[in-house]
């Protein structure tokens, strides 16, 4: 780009650009105020800042704003959510409501560079990273599309949507930061999940970070040779790696991580898979969310039963694990992750 995100300055930067411009610099907390707290989608939307400014402001900096393309709502009143970008790309968000809450979750890469075996965003192939603004967009967005369906705010963010926040570390952090933060929502980062298939030394990072979100693991199998067919990553990062990272991020913080587990009719819910993970888990303080499959057309994957799950969650009940059952949602859109920006592509 020719110019700087505005986003990326911050009130000081920014105070210090208007007094360049021989403007007040009061002005630079109305403006960021504008685009971090209000949401807005235009330059012309800051209606306290004179058009002067306004018009140096589009000159000088670059507005990297999302767009709501299309929403689909399914029969459990799940909403999926494409969203185009600046460079004609499109990113997907879902809103997943409950009785008890209401959960958004957003992408932090245009496509993935990972390609698990099972996940159609991989499907996409990988173009960039999103920027701070593009992924906390998502957020804003969402939340208004909340407001409008169900009447409630957003209570909760999991980072589970296109692409491995790992892998776009800085810009992931600096927007959950400004999530957290007064000069952004405001929100709890215990309200934040961030989830990635494990890269070691960012986990360690992370958990130097101090930033107080949840971390969840896709795991999918804590078989090494299976979890490198589900994850081609896992060639790169194995088990016994990624153990260790874990150990340092819940000594560091002191919290409880999460095992996304993804069960696969006859590829990591047997017996076997289920003591595998009992060993893994035993070693560090977590908790498992089994998850149902959403089938994706094409790469040959399908949900376990309900019968092999409640087997497959007994054995590990059993060991006195804390298990949950996440249900898979909007079964009748494109729910997948990927399914509606590829959709949306090949139109």
């Amino acid at each position: 780009m020719d110019k700087p995100f505005l986003r990326d300055f911050s009130e000081t930067e920014l105070k210090d650009w208007i007094l360049s411009i021989g403007e007040k610099p009061f002005r630079a907390k109305q403006i960021l105020d504008w685009i971090w707290k209000k949401g807005i989608h235009q330059w012309d939307d800051m209606t306290n800042i004179p058009e002067s400014l306004r018009k140096k402001l589009k000159e000088s900096f670059y507005w990297d704003r999302i767009v709501l393309h299309s929403i689909q709502k399914a029969t459990d009143n799940t909403i999926k959510a494409a969203f185009t970008l600046t460079d004609n790309s499109v990113i997907e968000g879902v809103i997943i409501p409950s009785s008890e809450r209401v959960t958004a979750c957003i992408s932090t890469q245009v496509g993935c560079p990972v390609k698990c075996s099972f996940c159609a965003t991989g499907q996409m192939g990988y173009k960039r990273n999103l920027s701070a603004g593009e992924i906390y967009d998502q957020v804003m967005d969402l939340n208004q599309l909340s407001l409008q369906h169900f009447k409630k705010k957003l209570s909760n963010i999991v980072v589970m949507g296109m692409g491995e926040p790992m892998l776009n570390y800085e810009n992931t952090v600096r927007c959950l930061r400004k999530i957290s933060s007064q000069e952004g929502l405001g929100w709890s980062p215990q309200r934040i999940t961030l989830s990635t298939v494990g890269i070691p030394d960012f986990i360690k990072k992370l958990a130097d970070e101090n930033l107080g979100v949840e971390l969840a693991i896709s795991l999918h199998s804590a078989i090494q040779e299976k979890r490198e067919k589900l994850i081609p990553l896992a060639k790169k990062y194995k088990l016994e790696e990624l153990l260790s990272a874990l150990k340092y991020y819940t000594n560091k913080t002191q919290q409880r991580i999460t095992f996304e587990y993804l069960l696969l009719k006859d590829v990591n819910d047997q017996k076997e898979d289920a003591k595998a993970l009992i060993r893994l888990a035993s070693i560090i303080n977590v908790k498992i969310n089994l998850i149902h499959y959403n089938h994706v057309e094409g790469l040959g994957f399908y949900s376990s039963d309900d019968e092999q799950l409640t087997i497959f969650k007994n054995v590990l009940l059993e060991k006195n694990l804390i298990v949950k059952v996440r249900n898979s949602r909007g079964m009748d859109i494109d729910a997948a992750c990927g399914q509606l920006a590829n959709k949306i592509l090949k139109k």
